[in-house]
């Protein structure tokens, strides 16, 4: 097959496979033989030329039929570099060469670690023990039951520390291990960047040799098909090469909009862990883990006993806006030379303690309800008017009037579409039972106590 011929072939598949495919998988290829039915055509890997076989195989055999051969197979030889200037035509762009390739580094590099992200300071609680747990047994470094590692939850619950604590203790444990740690934004752009470059094959090549891949936020490949399509790719091949990798996301996997199904069965595929919000305990424990730094770093500056305790009620939302909080009363402290008593704390804090101000929900209070009398909310919500039902469902209506906003007629739509009379009723009876039934009494009080947690 000659240039000439091949420069043709070239400008038909670019018009078939479109720009991106022609960029990163028919442009480098250059032409050998063709004898005995066979095509062969020089690759720069055999990845390469495993790739193209699968995807491009019929269209190519089409094409050099075309141009007068008799050939019904391709072969693909790691012979001439693949990365040879061909003549070029005005409608293509020159081909690379291989003086263009790049270093390992420019592709795999990993991200910035954070020194405060560590195990040791990692306050760990019921709502993130699992999590923790997880997170230690693969920086052993050792084989794992779990492949990949999926960790999960809201701002500021510690996804990041543990990504960040998992890395550097590999980098300590196996410092021959190629441990690298990013964020899929970082992930996409450093995709792009080597489609861009037509470095495409060193991207996939140097993203497959690595021993542990950590990925942050995976939820901002969303809706970027070609980026969900590669990630796709480099999953599969360091799984089949039992490699771990460890994603992290604010959202479980079936509830982030617009990733494609085959990501999210690949991503549900090992172990799942959702870090819950924190509870009263362990946001007061990270509060007396941090106490003892802003001593050293404010020494002699005294905080009346109960400051953390009231912290530790108010801001629930999330664990970096608590620590801020705490940052912040010791330099205002500081500042004006007060001791950091309780009007000093409402004062400088009103800001974050008016939008810490928890806001339940209806639905939030149904589901709680629910699950303390171990009914379905279902049934809750429904017709059935058995006293087993009745009550919680008095129950909720009557949280709902005094923790939320919401008038009866639209309690009453949450609840089935009940009149607002029957939500008054049983707001009425429940006021009444609570003076006269202990159990009731009993109830809201855990009720109201764990909503408003």
């Amino acid at each position: 097959m000659t240039q000439d011929e091949w420069v043709n072939i070239r400008q038909r598949l670019l018009k078939t496979v479109g720009q991106n495919n022609y960029t990163s998988w028919i442009e480098p290829m250059v032409p050998g033989p063709v004898a005995n039915g066979m095509a062969t055509l020089n690759v720069p890997t055999n990845f390469f030329g495993k790739y193209v076989s699968q995807n491009f195989s019929d269209l190519i055999l089409h094409e050099i039929n075309a141009e007068g051969h008799s050939a019904s197979r391709l072969n693909f030889a790691l012979g001439q570099s693949a990365h040879a200037p061909t003549k070029p035509t005005p409608s293509e762009r020159p081909a690379s060469t291989i003086a263009n390739k790049p270093k390992r580094a420019d592709l795999t590099t990993t991200a910035p670690l954070d020194p405060r992200f560590s195990f040791d300071n990692f306050v760990v609680g019921k709502p993130n023990e699992l999590a923790h747990a997880a997170a230690r047994r693969v920086a052993e470094g050792g084989p794992v039951t779990f492949n990949p590692l999926f960790l999960y939850g809201g701002v500021g619950l510690g996804k990041t520390h543990l990504m960040h604590a998992i890395a550097r203790e590999l980098k300590e444990r196996k410092p021959e291990m190629n441990v690298l740690y990013l964020s899929a934004e970082q992930f996409m752009y450093r995709f792009v960047q080597a489609l861009r470059e037509r470095k495409i094959m060193d991207f996939k090549e140097l993203f497959r040799s690595v021993d542990v891949l950590m990925v942050d936020d995976v939820q901002f490949i969303a809706g970027k098909d070609s980026t969900q399509e590669e990630f796709f790719h480099t999953f599969n091949a360091l799984v089949d090469q039992q490699k771990q990798i460890i994603i992290s996301a604010d959202r479980a996997p079936t509830e982030i909009k617009d990733l494609e199904d085959r990501v999210k069965s690949r991503l549900q595929c090992g172990l799942v862990v959702d870090l819950h919000p924190t509870d009263y305990e362990l946001r007061l424990g990270i509060l007396q883990s941090k106490l003892e730094i802003q001593q050293q770093n404010y020494p002699g500056l005294e905080i009346e006993d109960g400051i953390l305790e009231f912290l530790a009620h108010r801001i629930t939302s999330n664990v970096r806006v608590l620590e801020g909080a705490l940052t912040r009363l010791f330099a205002f402290g500081s500042l004006v030379g007060r001791e950091i008593d309780m009007d000093l704390t409402q004062d400088c804090l009103a800001d974050i303690l008016r939008s810490s101000e928890r806001k339940i929900t209806v639905e939030e209070i149904q589901r709680k309800v629910s699950e303390h009398y171990n009914i379905r909310l279902s049934d809750m919500i429904g017709p059935k008017r058995l006293r087993s039902y009745a009550r919680p469902r008095q129950v909720a209506m009557y949280l709902c009037k005094q923790l939320t906003s919401r008038s009866l007629p639209e309690i009453g739509r949450r609840f089935g579409g009940r009149d607002h009379t029957t939500v008054m009723h049983g707001v009425r009876r429940i006021e009444e039972l609570k003076q006269s039934d202990f159990q009731i009494a009993e109830d809201l009080e855990l009720l109201g106590r764990a909503l408003k947690s």
